[in-house]
């Protein structure tokens, strides 16, 4: 089971469309217990990241994710899902995160329209297998007024350029994230979904059996 989850304000529908699209059945919850049940988390993410925190707060689902973490289940988070891993925010003050990837949440520089909004460049950065089948360069589609900086470049798997070049995607051990909406980004975009489903179910295959009736 894929559990995306539900915090009130993510980009719930057009992901789950998405895997839909790819035969994938998955579970939208805003039940902690549920989501640490999953062979695999997706975060979405749109809006601030101040309120995402009041709302993943309110309803334990910060700790669920952290558990995760810990546990290595394979979770991608996106856009301000993607932001909300990291120490914290400089949206609206200085705001903490989930502190789960170290590092900081900025402002996109003066002098390009701001928010970031359309499609843009990806680089690769690493070779991994979320880009299987994903040409280097391939367009992307953002939203988004902030950008993550991480403490560890080691982890940068995409970076694209507007204003400056900022990380757009990482990878570190069973996380995965991304700027981008991958859910707005045409077939390339599902191709990364249908990556990141693969892996998860290698990943599953070489833990105990899932529950029969499991979708995807």
């Amino acid at each position: 089971m894929i559990a995306v989850i539900d915090y009130g304000a993510g980009n719930i529908r057009s992901v789950s469309n998405a895997l839909l699209s790819l035969g994938c059945m998955p579970l939208v919850t805003r039940d902690p217990a549920e989501v640490l049940k999953a062979r695999a988390i997706i975060f979405p993410g749109v809006g601030a990241a101040a309120d995402t925190m009041r709302s993943l707060s309110n309803t334990g689902l910060d700790t669920a994710i952290r558990q995760a973490v810990i546990a290595r289940l394979p979770l991608m988070a996106i856009c301000v899902g993607m932001q909300v891993l990291f120490s914290y925010t400089e949206e609206d003050g200085i705001n903490e995160c989930l502190n789960i990837v170290p590092g900081s949440v900025r402002r996109l520089p003066e002098g390009r329209k701001v928010p970031h909004m359309g499609w843009n460049q990806v680089q690769k950065k690493i070779d991994h297998p979320m880009f299987e089948g994903i040409p280097d360069n391939s367009n992307f589609y953002f939203v988004h007024s902030y950008y993550p900086a991480p403490a560890n470049n080691d982890i940068v798997a995409g970076t694209t350029e507007y204003g400056l070049s900022f990380c757009s995607m990482i990878v570190r051990d069973s996380i995965i994230a991304t700027q981008f909406h991958p859910e707005k980004s045409g077939q390339t975009g599902l191709r990364m979904y249908a990556n990141f489903l693969r892996l998860a179910g290698e990943k599953a295959a070489r833990a105990p059996a899932r529950t029969q009736g499991d979708s995807c």
